[in-house]
């Protein structure tokens, strides 16, 4: 085990609220980022995103819907996947649509989705 330097002792001790130091800022921001929670939006890492659930994540619960429901080979709307009255009681209703869209790529990537244009915007075809 490390030492604590007097600096870091002394600030352990006597913790300032709502002071944190850059480099423990750092090393949360990062954990974040290996964990997949976290995407810096900037090469300079001064302004990120902090997601709640990786977007494969989101993309296995609405696959989960969609299964369990019989929903393959279906056709939907972002809006009725996010917003519509079927989708109320899950976990992902609500979802903004550039999470979604990012959940909805993850699945088309494990080849259970495709992501298709509507007349009306875009949708999703489910395998």
């Amino acid at each position: 085990p490390v030492a604590p330097t007097p600096s870091l002792h002394q600030h352990l001790l006597n913790p300032r609220p709502g002071k944190l130091p850059l480099e423990s800022i750092q090393v949360v921001l990062e954990e974040l980022r290996k964990n997949g929670n976290l995407e810096w939006l900037d090469k300079n890492k001064t302004s990120f995103l902090i997601m709640w659930k990786r977007p494969e994540e989101w993309g296995k619960l609405i696959y989960q819907w969609v299964s369990r429901n019989g929903l393959t080979n279906s056709v939907f709307t972002l809006y009725e996947l996010a917003s519509g009255d079927d989708t109320e009681s899950e976990e992902f209703h609500g979802l903004d649509e550039a999470m979604l869209l990012r959940a909805l790529q993850a699945l088309q990537q494990e080849h259970k989705a495709e992501i298709i244009t509507l007349d009306d915007g875009r949708g999703v075809k489910f395998f």
